[in-house]
């Protein structure tokens, strides 16, 4: 599996704290059967990223994983504020793209999905940029499903929290949500191993098992995100 969202790297988000927090996230990985992480810090104004710096912090993570024997694989990206979008150069854009193919994670503004958000979609596209939806979740309201059909319509795919798919109380929701197509690709939005949501994606995709086929739950755990790794285009296969 291929976790998309993670906030793996240490000492520069709100994500992990040190070193040590980065290895013991790594280490939730592959007890969870995840083979890559893609590192994730917040680009937007309340934290100090600078972009430039990130392929160096990610080959130190990658270097002290590979030193202690951990077999998870850490690869460059980042989760990009749709406030920011403006400020950010197209080259910066490409830099924390999903390991560098080309796909953004585009982080919503906070409250309901608008119109806005299809406008920087097509802001992204006129730089050769692809847009993976983050956390819709967050984002809930009575025109969500119309939004993220929308969003669908223009070749965005749309990755929700595996905790929160995982829910067994949101049963209903997530049944209906994944046959409708609406839901893609899973990401542990981790931030450490010390609090909150582990690195884990399987009990999420177990969860869409009991609603899609297996072949399509394999598709949205390797095969799409695998694709979108290598800045391939990415079609959904039917869902209903």
């Amino acid at each position: 599996m291929i976790d998309l969202h993670c906030h793996v790297l240490p000492e520069l988000d709100d994500g992990a704290a040190d070193l040590d927090d980065s290895v013991a996230m790594a280490l939730q990985a592959q007890a969870d059967g995840i083979e890559i992480v893609c590192a994730t810090p917040h680009v937007r104004h309340d934290h100090a990223v600078e972009i430039a710096s990130l392929p160096e912090r990610v080959d130190a993570v990658q270097a002290e994983l590979d030193r202690r024997g951990i077999g998870v694989r850490v690869v460059v990206g980042g989760e990009v504020a749709q406030t920011e979008l403006e400020r950010l150069s197209a080259d910066d854009l490409h830099a924390v793209s999903l390991g560098g193919g080309g796909w953004i994670l585009l982080e919503p503004a906070p409250g309901p999905l608008t119109a806005d958000l299809e406008l920087c979609v097509e802001r992204l596209k006129a730089h050769g940029l692809r847009a993976v939806i983050a956390h819709p979740e967050r984002h809930a309201d009575a025109d969500l499903e119309m939004r993220l059909e929308l969003l669908a319509a223009q070749g965005c795919l749309i990755q929700w929290t595996a905790a929160f798919v995982a829910d067994p109380s949101l049963r209903e929701w997530i049944a209906r949500w994944a046959r409708m197509g609406l839901i893609h690709v899973l990401g542990s939005d981790a931030h450490s191993s010390r609090f909150g949501r582990a690195v884990a994606l399987s009990e999420g995709f177990a969860a869409l098992r009991e609603t899609l086929p297996a072949a399509t739950v394999e598709w949205m755990a390797r095969e799409a995100p695998a694709a979108l790794l290598r800045g391939e285009p990415v079609e959904p296969p039917a869902f209903g």
